[in-house]
């Protein structure tokens, strides 16, 4: 009788399991869509971010408004992730390249777990040199 469950226990662990977001990957969809009002809603309380090659920590609002700029400037057009270290789940960290409509990006940011939740604590925003 209890096998007879077993396949609907299964069913119902994987649509629940396919529903949960990877924190990398919710970051790279963000940053695809450019949508720096729901990035910094996991921003830490300072973010150290380098946006080729001028390295700076910011407030979350600083923060918010030196990525709104560099996005109103680059509109994303796609994002292939290149790397991904998820092996800690209290330190998490993602690669990926971002297409514009002017030219590539390599974007490297840390995820870490501050006050009980995963928050963004470094961005680093690089010209892509190799296509």
């Amino acid at each position: 009788m209890k096998l007879l469950y077993l396949p609907f226990l299964i069913a119902f662990y994987m649509a629940s399991a396919a529903t949960v977001t990877d924190p990398i990957d919710k970051v790279a969809g963000l940053i695809r869509q450019g949508n720096v009002r729901e990035l910094s809603k996991i921003f830490a309380t300072n973010i150290e971010i380098t946006i080729q090659g001028e390295e700076n920590v910011y407030s979350k609002v600083q923060a918010g408004l030196i990525l709104d700029k560099f996005f109103s400037q680059n509109k994303p057009v796609s994002v292939k992730m290149l790397h991904k270290v998820n092996s800690n789940p209290n330190y998490l960290f993602g690669v990926l390249i971002l297409n514009t409509q002017k030219e590539p990006f390599r974007i490297a940011y840390t995820l870490k777990e501050t006050e009980g939740s995963l928050m963004l604590i470094e961005l680093r925003i690089e010209t892509e040199k190799v296509k």
